[in-house]
């Protein structure tokens, strides 16, 4: 068997759209060991270009670690290092076993594993990686600013001042948000009312002397069975009285 023979038996089928499959190279056409190998170099290339981000779409486990800003969960013996939000690894504090939706995102250097209490949070997630300039680890962070549900509803209703105020999103970025997804967040009627409160709580707690970040985490941890402003600003207050 000559030097570049052996290559000659592999059968690269990566997913890439067909169109691009006459711009590579064939094996086993030509001749020369560097074009053998240069041909499945480009093949396992393309493969890592056009994969399925869910692949691993799910995992339940074992939380052997659970750090700040991710866990480590044993599945079967093997253990994923998963990147969460704050609202995930706050839910998840305490438990040894957990299940996470999952969003596998690869890069040239890398293939990091991002993970989530729900779909309805993964959703989030997926729709903001899909704003232009938003990657993964941003979108994390945004989602670790505030929940989901009251994200999305910020979205819908346009609320700059919710997402810059309370959210603690950049204006720019805010604004890139809600212009590319407003219309596929999908919510309808009235849901502004509780995100104005949650605003008029920030300000008052701002007003008795705590500083902007102290008064939006105490909102944060506030339950959403709390409804009415008066209520919630004396709910930020236990928290707050709580943390000293």
């Amino acid at each position: 068997m000559g030097s570049f023979d052996k290559f000659s038996h592999i059968e690269a089928t990566p997913p890439y759209p067909h169109q691009h499959i006459e711009a590579l190279p064939r094996c086993g056409q030509g001749d020369g060991f560097v074009l053998h190998v240069t041909c499945y170099t480009l093949h396992v290339l393309y493969s890592s270009v056009w994969y399925d981000n869910r692949m691993i779409r799910r995992l339940s486990g074992t939380i052997v670690e659970n750090s700040i800003g991710h866990i480590v969960l044993d599945v079967a013996g093997v253990g994923y290092l998963v990147h969460v939000s704050s609202e995930t690894a706050r839910q998840l504090s305490g438990k040894t076993s957990a299940t996470v939706w999952t969003h596998l995102a690869v890069r040239e250097t890398s293939m990091d594993l991002f993970g989530f209490s729900d779909e309805h949070e993964l959703g989030l997630f997926e729709l903001l990686i899909s704003v232009s300039g938003i990657g993964p680890r941003s979108a994390l962070a945004i989602l670790s600013l505030a929940s989901a549900d009251l994200l999305r509803r910020a979205i819908a209703q346009s609320d700059l001042g919710y997402l810059t105020k309370v959210s603690g999103i950049g204006k720019k970025t805010a604004e890139k948000i809600i212009l590319e997804l407003k219309d596929k967040i999908g919510l309808s009627g009235d849901v502004g009312e509780e995100l104005h409160g949650d605003s008029d709580v920030v300000e008052v707690l701002k007003s008795l002397g705590y500083s902007h970040n102290e008064a939006r985490d105490a909102v944060k941890k506030i339950s959403p069975d709390v409804s009415g402003t008066s209520d919630r600003i004396k709910e930020a207050l236990k928290v707050l009285g709580g943390q000293k």
